[in-house]
């Protein structure tokens, strides 16, 4: 058994030693981490701004975008400058909050991404009672209720990752401090670790998961009994949507986490872990939101906006 050591520090091994790889990653890595800040930050603005978009569904979205900007920004940055061969190292104290951060955001998006089917089942299922069942307290507590859920089970989760032991060298085959990749560095037993991550994962993935499989399911008989074209157009553009980044992200999340030999292989880690940081925080605005008839008029009239501002 390995020697414990006191750690004052972790090596990321990242992604390829190839030179001329990293440079291509990091441009292609930038451009997406630039898209996912813009986007995301363009979704959040045009709602506060426009008074059309202050509904339930708008509401939700925000709080996508916020969790978005903040899932990749704790990351990708730190990978970016381990690509250009500047980052390699992370303090223990960086490392864990790095772990800290990441769980409670992607635990919260769990939780949103079922509070938001809900949404559309009301608003679908039950459109002359949406007002009145999707009220400004019900929205308020479910939101709470997502960010305090992500907060109080990544706490404990990262807590009781950061007080084991771990032996040296404590080098970190990933692009940042995942939690089953710093786990693997640990010098005592991880089970009751992997046991609470699994566990996690019924709750936080399994369930939600069924719960928009439940809602979609009610939808899609809806749907059915729609008898317009361009009813059945608008309710499928805006279920399909929301269902596809539920794919992306549950998907990847239960191959990762819960998928045979979960933990034992780095490269497909590293793949997948890009999905959460990266891939999917790009394609949420343009998904859920930027090709929104609604959204793209409350674009072009802070354009218009601009316009008359300048030729003032």
């Amino acid at each position: 058994m390995p020697n414990e050591t006191t750690v004052t520090e972790f090596i990321l091994l990242g992604f390829s030693s190839n030179p001329a790889l990293r440079l291509c990653l990091f441009a292609l890595f930038s451009v997406l981490y630039s898209a996912t800040l813009i986007g995301n930050a363009l979704v959040f603005v045009l709602i506060c701004l426009d008074y059309r978009l202050h509904s339930p569904m708008y509401f939700f979205l925000c709080h996508l975008s916020i969790v978005d900007i903040c899932y990749a920004s704790n990351n990708v940055p730190h990978m970016l400058r381990n690509l250009l061969g500047q980052g390699k190292t992370i303090s223990f104290a960086g490392c864990g909050t790095q772990i800290h951060l990441y769980l409670i955001f992607a635990l919260t998006e769990c939780v949103l991404l079922a509070v938001m089917s809900y949404d559309r089942y009301v608003a679908i299922c039950h459109p002359l009672r949406y007002a009145l069942i999707m009220n400004r307290r019900l929205c308020l507590t479910l939101a709470a209720v997502s960010w305090a859920f992500g907060f109080i089970f990544g706490t404990l989760q990262a807590s009781l990752a950061l007080h084991l032991p771990f032996c040296g060298p404590c080098e970190v085959d990933h692009f940042f401090c995942e939690i089953l990749a710093v786990l693997k560095l640990a010098c005592t037993d991880t089970t009751v670790n992997k046991v609470l991550i699994f566990a996690v994962c019924v709750c936080f993935l399994l369930f939600p998961l069924a719960l928009i499989l439940i809602s979609y399911v009610h939808i899609l008989a809806t749907i059915l009994r729609i008898r317009s074209a361009p009813g059945w157009h608008k309710t499928f553009s805006t279920c399909g949507s929301h269902l596809t980044v539920v794919s992306l992200f549950y998907g990847n999340a239960i191959f990762m986490y819960m998928g045979p030999g979960s933990g034992n292989s780095s490269g497909r880690e590293k793949v997948l872990s890009l999905f959460y940081s990266l891939v999917s925080p790009t394609l949420n605005p343009l998904i859920y939101s930027l090709r929104n008839k609604q959204v793209k008029e409350a674009l072009l009239k802070i354009q218009r906006r601009k316009r008359v501002f300048h030729s003032m």
